[in-house]
């Protein structure tokens, strides 16, 4: 790193040697200079620095003890896009602008961030107290990491969204608590757009959380080096784009990924899976890619199918070809001792180590053995670990059979009990690089399956982290319930998905805990999830239905095909199969400007409306794409549906015909088979038949 020119208390600092200048001493506390294009602020024993990181944007890290570390991991790309800036420091206070986004640093440190053109403020640090803490407070922990907390003010009237996915069903979070932490169903991304106008991500993995209360919103990371943090000013389309230029845009999803996946906990067998496939078609049902869930293999972490169930799988794998269906395979990350692989990969270190007691993280069901084991997982942290993983996949499943689509099931990973403090990872300790595990673990796909040549790259996982999307990580929201109230929840968990930089999103149509077919109170949920579901960024049917088995590798579910739920409900569900293919060349137009432009498919209304105020709080419809507004019926036994239509737009109601001025709530009806459905500007879409 260049040493900064040298300081002259109380005078404006001029041009130095190097790379370093325009350096200023306050009275009070701080040192100011500029570095490389960046401001940095030094005094009580920290350094914090701004640099322009993309246009309107910038990065802000700040450590005590030293000058602020460049390879800590993070969500960011190594290289930020290039864009101009400007440094100005004088009258004891620094200032960057990039863009639309001013940078102010006062004598003592503390930041604000405005907009360029009217010098509106857009957030500020707040210090927790007149005398102490400032904003940024660390307490040690030991061995140079810092319990971190950094603190912003509050502002009346802000709405706050994204933070991955969440089950409090709530679109705005204000108000919420959160833990930075991965669990099922519970996804830390830690990315916030306000309706301010900015966008922040904590470019941190650390464990911790983020409180958004009415008197600030701080940041926490429970032990890390040092704080780190990228800030975007414009409205959420633009931020969307700014965002995904810097941690990684999703790759184009494949055609067949753009339909219908069969799926269920579990088919068994290899005729059994092959009979459901068949039955789609024999029914001449539209059909993309069917499941072969977990328990299919040898034992857990062999990675390799079980000949007892599946005794032929190129021949399987080529009759669902010959269909056109794609086979998708799950993949654990987690290795019992009855594996082949356990006693090398714990030679070799390739599994998550733990800073006390055995390599050994949850405890599973297994084969050959009656009772649980204790399994271990692979580091996924480690490209040695990962490139192993792959060797074994690679060498079972893709070199054998062409199996190219991969499950990612249980990649927070699934902990138990869950004691990050305890893990020692390769890139660091659990406390500090935690969250990111699912995110490497889809890396590992990514990365194999470019290298063996492949170029249509989709993984299902169960968790996910900020530049997932970059490895073409599709997220579900994981084991959640089966009723109306779960169903609603899964409207405010995708759009704050959408809003995290994940694009891929799809929820279990029917829940995942239960449900039975036979039911007709579960038939309802169902068809309203289904429809829900044709709508969704990925479409797919999964589930544990009852009767349900013990955990266990006999276990199976009930029923969960389309022509399980009746005649009635079948026959509803046949019809959006049929709408979401027709649907197929759209839904890939939505997925090109995720690819390209880095815009979610599932869209709150605000990203395309955000003057108008009202959209700001709709959280119970959405925007699939920018042309289709969906309204899904989310309580028992409606008939009718309310729906609000964005000002700025007219809107028509794709299965009537009728036309609606925005910026109203609308009232239409809603009949079993039907989910509210509006075409903004006239636009052309195949919705009824």
């Amino acid at each position: 790193m260049n040493q900064p020119a040298e300081n002259h208390p109380g005078q404006a600092g001029q041009p130095g040697q190097g790379s370093a200048s325009l350096t200023q001493s306050s009275p009070t506390v701080g040192t100011f200079r500029e570095r490389d294009g960046a401001l940095e602020w030094s005094g009580r024993q920290e350094t914090v620095r701004v640099e322009p990181w993309g246009p309107d944007a910038v990065r802000v890290r700040a450590r005590l003890g030293g000058p602020v570390l460049e390879s800590l991991p993070g969500a960011l790309l190594d290289e930020a896009p290039a864009t101009e800036a400007s440094v100005k420091i004088e009258d004891g206070r620094g200032q960057l602008t990039v863009g639309a986004l001013t940078v102010e640093v006062d004598a003592e440190g503390l930041i604000r961030f405005l907009r360029t053109d009217d010098s509106a403020e857009l957030l500020t640090e707040e210090r927790a107290h007149f005398w102490w803490p400032g904003p940024r407070l660390y307490t040690p922990v030991g061995n140079g990491h810092h319990r971190l907390e950094q603190r912003f003010a509050a502002y009346e009237g802000e709405k706050l969204y994204g933070l991955g996915q969440h089950q409090h069903g709530l679109l705005d979070q204000k108000g919420a608590v959160l833990d930075l932490v991965q669990r099922n169903a519970e996804v830390t991304i830690p990315v916030l757009t306000s309706s301010r106008g900015y966008t922040l991500l904590w470019n941190s993995p650390a464990i911790g959380r983020v409180e958004l209360a009415g008197n600030g919103t701080r940041w926490v990371a429970d032990s890390a080096r040092q704080i780190d943090y990228w800030i975007t000013a414009g409205q959420p389309a633009d931020a969307q784009r700014r965002y995904s230029a810097v941690t990684g845009r999703t790759p184009m999803l494949p055609e067949w990924a753009a339909g219908f996946w069969q799926c269920k906990l579990r088919y068994r067998t290899q005729d059994e899976l092959l009979g459901v496939a068949r039955e789609y078609k024999r029914r001449g049902l539209p059909i993309d890619a069917i499941v072969c869930d977990f328990f299919h293999w040898t034992h857990l972490g062999d990675w390799k199918f079980d000949p007892a169930e599946w005794p032929n799988p190129a021949a399987m794998r080529q009759e669902l070809e010959e269909l056109g269906i794609k086979l998708v395979v799950s993949v654990w990350p987690s290795v019992s001792p009855l594996s082949e692989n356990h006693q090398l990969m714990e030679q070799r270190g390739y599994f998550i180590g733990t800073q006390y007691g055995p390599m050994a993280h949850a405890d599973w069901p297994d084969k050959e053995v009656a009772s649980t084991v204790q399994v271990a997982f692979y580091d996924a942290t480690n490209p040695e670990a990962r490139d192993f993983l792959w060797s074994r996949i690679k060498e079972n499943y893709l070199d054998p059979y062409g199996i190219t689509a991969f499950w990612l099931d249980a990649c927070e990973p699934e902990l138990k009990p869950g004691f990050q403090e305890n893990l020692r990872y390769w890139a660091g300790p659990g406390l500090e690089v935690g969250n990111m595990y699912p995110r490497e673990n889809a890396r590992t796909f990514y990365e194999g399956m470019i290298a063996a040549g492949e170029t249509e790259i989709v993984t299902l996982n169960r968790s996910a982290w900020a530049g997932s999307q970059r490895y073409g990580a599709a997220l579900w929201s994981g084991d959640i319930g089966t009723d109306f109230a779960t169903l609603r929840r899964q409207i405010a968990a995708g759009l704050n998905t959408s809003l995290s930089g994940i694009p891929w999103w799809n929820t279990d149509i029917g829940g995942f805990h239960g449900g039975d077919p036979d039911d007709p109170a579960y038939r309802e949920v169902m068809i309203r999830w289904f429809q829900f579901g044709a709508l969704s960024p990925l479409m797919r049917l999964h589930g544990f239905r009852d009767p349900g088995m013990p955990l266990g590798p006999d276990m199976t579910g009930g029923p969960n095909e389309v022509w399980s739920y009746g005649e009635e409900a079948g026959t509803i569900m046949e019809k959006y199969l049929r709408l979401r293919e027709r649907l197929k060349p759209y839904v890939l137009d939505v997925m090109r400007a995720a690819h390209e432009e880095g815009l979610p498919v599932m869209r709150p209304l605000f990203l395309e409306f955000p003057d108008d105020q009202a959209t700001w709080s709709v959280a119970d419809s959405y925007l699939f794409g920018p042309d289709l507004l969906v309204a899904p019926v989310l309580t028992a036994g409606a008939s009718v549906r309310t729906a609000y239509l964005p000002a700025g737009a007219r809107w028509t109601d794709a299965w009537t015909g009728t036309s609606y001025e925005g910026g109203a709530n609308v009232t239409v009806d809603a009949p079993l088979d039907r989910i509210p459905l509006f075409l903004r500007d006239g636009a052309a879409l195949p919705i009824a038949e």
